[in-house]
């Protein structure tokens, strides 16, 4: 076996061994299928084995395959280590926070505060979904989001922390029947269909919540719209399309629409920070300790009294007891 391996290579292999399908593997990592079939067969020459058992339905590891997978992992795992001890505290850590108005904007607002000589540089891509493959690919350090709606096989690659169960929100017309109430029960809006960013693949773990909740109410998700990208071409398409939208607490404010929270139970959003495994950074040890602090002083991580609903895949995800409702 050559000991020269491309860490490239061997990231391949783990995808395709992770997605057992060519076409899904090399869109997680943003590369052709036919690199992707070159890397695998460039490596499968380089180890002397054959590490897949393809046909024209199926992809499958071979004994070998399967046997060799862990230890890549853990080779991977370890040069990821050794990419951040060498590049140390100097590097500036990026991180996903979603959006301006966001939970993971309040935590690196806070480290920025207290730490200013840390560098975070930001980014608003919303949807862990999206995220995912940045973070192993290490194109990404931090993001935030719902790790439930997650493949198992990603979640298995990454680390995160609870921050924060977000109450979820209405977004409505000003002129909307509801948006005179100061909270909007949940069979109020029986009937109605609202905008969950059904289409968009970078969040689709927020479409998936959506329809969690909608289930047995008697609410629609909207119909699929590609997606949106900045708050100005948001509000233009939801003020057009004359839309009610799903949203949390934490959310822009948008011209000539009002956010009412939902109640009845109050649904909710886990939030979590989601890294990569291995990731050593003292701007992640920062974000950390923020999360920690801001989620004790503000209750984050606390039910609100009365009924609260939350699927028991997240509450499991988040490290919760099971909430009722």
């Amino acid at each position: 076996m050559p000991n020269d391996i491309e860490p490239r290579l061997l990231r391949a292999f783990v995808a395709v061994a992770d997605e057992l399908h060519f076409t899904r593997a090399a869109a997680r990592l943003y590369v052709a299928q036919q690199a992707l079939s070159r890397d695998i067969r460039r490596l499968e020459r380089g180890l002397g084995a054959e590490l897949f058992v393809r046909t024209t339905r199926s992809v499958s590891l071979t004994g070998e395959g399967a046997r060799l997978l862990p230890y890549v992992r853990h080779v991977l795992a370890a040069h990821d280590e050794l990419a951040a001890a060498c590049a140390g505290a100097e590097r500036p850590l990026l991180v996903d926070v979603g959006a301006r108005v966001s939970t993971g904007a309040s935590v690196v607002a806070e480290v920025r505060r207290v730490a200013p000589d840390l560098e975070l540089v930001c980014r608003y891509h919303s949807g862990l979904t999206g995220a995912a493959a940045d973070l192993l690919s290490g194109r990404l350090d931090v993001s935030f989001g719902r790790v439930a709606g997650l493949a198992p096989k990603l979640r298995a690659q990454l680390a995160w922390m609870p921050v924060r169960l977000e109450p979820m929100a209405v977004l409505l017309r000003d002129d909307h029947p509801l948006a005179s109430r100061t909270a909007v029960p949940l069979n109020a809006l029986r009937g109605e269909t609202l905008y969950a960013a059904a289409g968009n693949a970078a969040t689709a773990e927020w479409t998936d919540l959506a329809e969690l909740l909608f289930e047995g109410r008697g609410i629609t998700v909207a119909e699929p719209f590609p997606e949106i990208e900045g708050k100005d071409e948001f509000v233009r398409v939801v003020r057009k399309r004359g839309w009610s939208v799903l949203a949390s607490v934490e959310f822009i404010d948008v011209p000539g629409m009002v956010l009412r929270p939902l109640t009845d139970p109050v649904p909710l959003s886990p939030v979590a920070m989601v890294w990569r495994r291995g990731l050593r950074h003292a701007g992640l040890d920062a974000l950390r300790d923020a999360a920690r602090k801001l989620a004790a002083a503000g209750g984050w991580l606390e039910p609100p009294e009365g009924g609260a609903w939350l699927p028991p895949g997240d509450t499991a995800a988040m490290g919760l007891a099971a909430l009722s409702g």
